[in-house]
C-alpha cells in the first residue's frame, strides 16, 4: 500500500508492503497500481481539455460527437449526463459489446431505463464512452489522448494505459480478499472505464492541481476546474464530474452514507442544480477507486490544503478506506499548523 498526504505546503508519501507476494518486491515510489474506476475522473478530465480546447461540449449529445449514433436515443443524452451518471445506460458494457461496430449496433436499438438528467446510476458503461468520445473528438485513440496529451499536460510522467516494455516490473500484483492473486481486466472500453495504472507520486500531483497548488498551463487549471462543477445533488452528495463533494466540515458518517452501496449501485434521484454549483473551497471532494484486486480512495479538502490518496494492490471494504482517509484529515485539522513538521503530525 502506498499513502500519499498533503498537509499545506508539505507532501510526504509513505510505502507498506510488498508490490508482489510472490517475487517479494517491496512497494516503492515507483510501484505502479491499478486504480479501476478512479480513471473515470481522467476521462472527464479529458473531456473538459478537449472542451477547453474547443474539440467538443460537455452540453453536445453523444450522436453529436459521434455521427454514427445520430436518431438513436443518444440524441437525447449528453456527455454531460455520462460524466454524472445520470445517462440511463446500464451500469456495465453489456456482453454484446466487444467493439465499435457491435457498440453501434447496440445503440441505434438502446432504450434508456429512464430519461437523460433524472436519476442517477453509476456505469462504468457510461465512463467507457464517455473517454472514447472524448479521444474521438481530438482525433486520437483513448490510449495516445491519455498518455501523449493528458498525462503530459498535468505534469504526471509515470501514468499509463499501457505499461512500456521496461517498466512492466513496476507493475503491482492485485490480490483478492482471501490474498489470491488475480488477473487485470480486460475487454472493450475496460482501459476508458477502468484502466490507468499510476503511482502515488502521481495522484498526489493530481490532487495538489486539484488545490492549486502545482503550476499548469492556464487551459488545464479551467479543465481541472470544470471537473469540479456541481451538477446534481443526491441524497446528501453534489455529483460534479465524476468527482463527489460534500460541504465541509462533514461527518464520517455522512462520507460513509455518500459512499453506501445504495449510493454505489442504486438507482436514486437526482436533482439538478440550477445553476451549478461553481467549484467551491470549503468543500470535502473524494472519489474511491475498485478494479479486481485493488482499491484506491481520494479525499481532498481545498480550503484547508489537505489532501489523502490511498493505493493499495489488494481489495479492501469501500468503508475501511474512506474511514481511514477521514481519521488521517481529522489529525490533520487538529494537529498541523502551518510550519509544523508533517511526518510528527502524522505519527500522532
Amino acid at each position: 500500500m502506498s499513502v500519499a498526504i498533503i498537509a499545506g505546503d508539505e507532501q510526504r508519501i509513505y510505502d507498506f508492503g510488498y508490490a508482489s507476494l510472490e517475487t517479494g518486491t517491496k512497494v516503492t515510489r515507483s510501484t505502479l497500481f491499478e486504480i479501476g474506476t478512479m480513471s473515470r475522473l481522467f476521462s472527464a478530465t479529458l473531456a473538459a481539455h478537449a472542451e477547453q480546447e474547443g474539440k467538443l461540449s460537455l452540453f453536445d449529445s453523444v450522436s453529436d460527437v459521434w455521427p454514427a449514433l445520430r436518431s438513436s436515443s443518444f440524441d437525447n443524452v449528453t456527455l454531460l449526463n455520462l460524466a454524472t451518471h445520470t445517462a440511463g445506460l446500464p451500469s456495465l458494457t453489456p456482453g454484446m459489446v466487444t467493439d465499435e461496430k457491435t457498440l453501434i449496433d447496440y445503440g441505434l436499438h438502446w432504450t434508456p431505463t429512464y430519461p437523460a438528467g433524472l436519476q442517477r446510476t453509476e456505469t462504468s458503461f457510461g465512463s467507457g464512452l464517455l473517454g472514447l468520445l472524448a479521444a474521438k473528438s481530438m482525433r486520437l485513440s483513448y490510449s495516445q489522448a491519455m498518455e501523449q496529451h493528458l498525462f503530459p499536460a498535468l505534469g504526471m510522467k509515470h501514468s499509463f494505459i499501457a505499461v512500456p516494455r521496461g517498466k512492466h516490473k513496476q507493475v503491482s500484483t492485485g490480490y483478492n480478499r482471501t490474498g489470491a492473486a488475480v488477473e487485470p481486466e480486460t475487454g472493450f472500453l475496460t482501459a476508458e472505464a477502468l484502466g490507468i495504472k499510476t503511482t502515488a507520486s502521481d495522484l498526489l500531483r493530481f490532487v495538489a492541481l486539484q488545490m492549486g497548488q502545482e503550476s499548469a498551463d492556464e487551459a488545464v487549471k479551467q479543465a481541472i476546474l470544470n471537473t469540479r462543477v456541481g451538477y446534481f445533488k443526491v441524497e446528501d452528495m453534489i455529483q460534479c464530474l465524476y468527482w463527489e463533494q460534500y460541504p465541509y466540515p462533514v461527518t464520517l458518517n455522512h462520507l460513509l452514507e455518500g459512499n453506501a452501496p445504495f449510493i454505489r449501485f442504486g438507482t436514486l434521484p437526482a436533482q439538478r442544480l440550477k445553476p451549478p454549483f461553481p467549484p467551491r473551497r470549503s468543500v470535502l471532494v473524494n472519489k474511491v477507486g475498485s478494479a479486481k484486486g485493488f482499491s484506491a480512495y481520494i479525499a481532498f479538502v481545498p480550503i484547508r490544503k489537505f489532501g489523502v490518496v490511498l493505493l493499495a494492490n489488494k481489495t479492501f471494504p469501500v468503508p475501511a478506506r474512506v474511514t481511514a482517509a477521514y481519521q488521517i484529515i481529522e489529525v490533520l485539522e487538529r494537529l498541523h499548523q502551518p510550519g509544523s513538521p508533517i511526518d510528527e503530525t502524522i505519527r500522532q
